[in-house]
């Protein structure tokens, strides 16, 4: 079945997104698209070993070695884990200095030439998740404050958080960046992205829904964004501006969701990281709480006030979904071949849904490499475009939910991805 794509009321030049994108420290970015991160869930999981925790595989590689024959001017990796015990999910990569290793070193490496083969810039997200860990991962995780996540997302667990102190701020959180950041920089990533949106840590700080604190880091927005500078400028001093290292961050837009963060909020917090030299800053929106659509905004020469997202400009396109269902959809746009991406059948009000059929084809991308492939990047990726490919899915998730809820009886963790033939 060919591909069903968004409909295009006119095809018009894709010139602009072809251009090169310089940032203020020299580095350029080839075009204007970014892969945008999204977790793959795939890295190993042996908490009682820290050599073995969290190291890329095979599949990882795989993934990236098709990302990065997609002529992306950007790839951005799913959230690094820098601390062991707060994770996302199982299976995240982890960097972490209990578990350094000339294997841990040579599989990042890798990582990085992987996503470089069509010359894109290779960004590391790293992460902290505190409250957000799995109850698997950890039932007392870190958090900004002890407020515990309420969420209705299916299949997700939190414990009660443990709210870090004025100390562990530094040693647990600061450093951990900071280590992580320069180890990216020592394997030959071209820099490192700051999760600071979707609920993870460094929002916990920032959002005034999960910071109750009363000290340095609670209060005015300049205090709930304090421990983000530190982590800045303390990575800054390790990895100078003068490597052509690029630090950017991942900040929302927007919570939606009452008393968070406001877009007035989010104003304020660009322009702090533009005043701090943050290189880059790509907005998204929402919570686990709360789910919505991201978008980009790069930092220039020019004033911040001309790129805020508000007045409508961008100077980057972030492609996450699309990208997992093309993963050469940048080339292919560039070079005329098609002129739009590939419109799911899913209900487009079923985000939750949608994601998952996303990390199911990030799983497949996972299964060869390019070369036993073949050449081809779309191998054994599922078509979802395909109405009848949905609802073979559809029924995989609710097998998926079924089984979830027995391992959880159990007391064993519940699979996150669907695997489909």
């Amino acid at each position: 079945m060919t591909l069903q794509r968004f409909p295009n009321a006119a095809i018009v030049s894709s010139k602009i997104l072809g251009e090169k994108l310089k940032f203020p420290n020299g580095r350029t970015a080839a075009n204007r698209f970014m892969k945008a991160a999204m977790t793959e869930r795939l890295s190993t999981y042996d908490p009682q070993n820290p050599k073995k925790h969290g190291l890329p595989t095979k599949e990882i590689l795989n993934i990236y070695d098709k990302w990065g024959r997609g002529e992306y001017g950007m790839i951005i990796t799913g959230n690094v884990v820098v601390d062991p015990t707060n994770l996302e999910a199982i299976g995240n990569a982890i960097i972490f200095e209990e578990g350094d290793s000339e294997e841990r070193r040579s599989l990042y490496a890798q990582w990085a030439k992987n996503m470089k083969h069509d010359g894109a810039l290779a960004i590391m997200q790293l992460s902290h998740a505190g409250r957000q860990s799995s109850i698997w991962v950890n039932r007392t995780p870190f958090g900004a404050s002890d407020i515990e996540l309420k969420t209705d997302p299916p299949g997700t667990m939190y414990g009660k958080p443990i709210a870090l102190t004025t100390e562990q701020i530094k040693t647990e959180v600061v450093d951990r960046f900071v280590y992580a950041a320069k180890y990216a920089y020592e394997c030959g990533f071209d820099g490192i992205q700051l999760h600071g949106a979707h609920g993870y840590l460094l929002t916990q700080f920032t959002s005034p829904t999960t910071n109750n604190r009363t000290d340095k880091y609670g209060g005015s927005l300049e205090n709930r964004n304090r421990v983000i500078i530190e982590i800045y400028e303390a990575i800054r001093r390790e990895v100078p501006e003068s490597t052509g290292f690029l630090v950017g961050i991942k900040s929302n837009s927007k919570e939606f969701q009452e008393k968070g963060t406001t877009v007035n909020d989010a104003r304020d917090l660009c322009a702090a990281y533009e005043k701090h030299g943050f290189d880059f800053v790509e907005l998204t929106g929402g919570t686990a709480e709360k789910h919505s659509l991201w978008n980009l905004l790069m930092r220039s020469d020019q004033s911040s006030k001309t790129l805020f997202s508000t007045q409508g400009t961008t100077q980057g396109i972030g492609l996450a979904r699309p990208a997992t269902a093309e993963p050469d959809l940048p080339k292919k746009i560039l070079n005329g071949s098609v002129p739009s991406a590939v419109k799911d059948a899913f209900n487009p009000n079923d985000i939750i849904k949608q994601i998952m059929a996303s990390g199911s084809q990030i799983e497949q991308m996972g299964r060869k490499s390019v070369e036993d492939a073949g050449g081809d990047v779309m191998d054994q990726i599922s078509d979802y475009s395909d109405p009848k490919m949905v609802e073979l899915f559809i029924q995989a998730t609710y097998k998926l939910f079924e089984d979830g809820k027995k391992a959880a009886m159990a007391g064993k963790a519940p699979k996150t991805v669907v695997f489909m033939e």
